[in-house]
């Protein structure tokens, strides 16, 4: 691409034999980070006993519908909220890379790691249009029919990966490279019609 879109996303190749034992049991190490992953990306819980009533309560996950109606009344995009949002999305592909197997170092909350995704905070009066943030989702739309058949590649490609682990150690680069490119489109996509950070239109591409 001629210019550098304003989300950037990528995860640095294991130079490196990768661990066959953590590798093998990836779908259940993966569980403790992933529950407090979900603790943080919103929600509520209940459950209804015979003699009890509990409730959760999770944190509230990306900030959008607020955004939204920020940018569009007001022409702000509060810095905190884009720090929450970024910090967010981090953890949470950090925690999709781990899961992956494209690292076996565990998932920090706040530490960057492996996974390097950048989002440029926007300058709303000048970068973004506000009539646009109801409509970004909705422009949005082929893109999510072509990464829904991305993300199916991508969980075949991960089983490959797996096998290829445990029996070599390594993680196929082209495969990598794959993994790490449908991440990178979503990535994108997500800065554009969910966290409103951009009207540049994202690319058809997985560079």
């Amino acid at each position: 691409m001629d210019e550098i879109y304003p989300a950037t996303y990528s995860v640095d190749y294991p130079d490196r034999e990768l661990d066959r034992v953590s590798s093998f049991f990836r779908l259940f190490t993966v569980i403790p980070i992933a529950i407090v992953l979900a603790a943080v990306s919103g929600g509520n819980y209940a459950y209804y006993g015979r003699h009890f009533t509990a409730a959760f309560e999770t944190a509230g996950g990306v900030l959008f519908f607020a955004t939204l109606l920020m940018i569009l009344f007001r022409g702000k995009y509060p810095r905190w909220w884009f720090d929450w949002n970024r910090e967010l999305l981090r953890f949470t592909y950090r925690v999709g890379a781990y899961f992956a197997l494209q690292s076996d170092e565990y998932p920090s909350t706040d530490e960057e790691q492996y996974v390097h995704l950048q989002i440029e905070y926007p300058d709303v009066e000048n970068d973004l249009s506000r009539g646009m943030v109801l409509i970004k989702w909705f422009l949005a739309i082929p893109h999510y029919f072509v990464l829904l058949f991305l993300a199916i590649g991508a969980f075949f490609v991960v089983i490959y990966a797996w096998f290829a682990i445990l029996f070599t150690g390594r993680y196929p680069r082209g495969a990598f490279n794959y993994v790490v490119g449908v991440d990178r489109w979503s990535v994108r996509v997500i800065a554009y019609a969910f966290i409103l950070t951009t009207d540049k239109y994202p690319p058809f591409s997985l560079e």
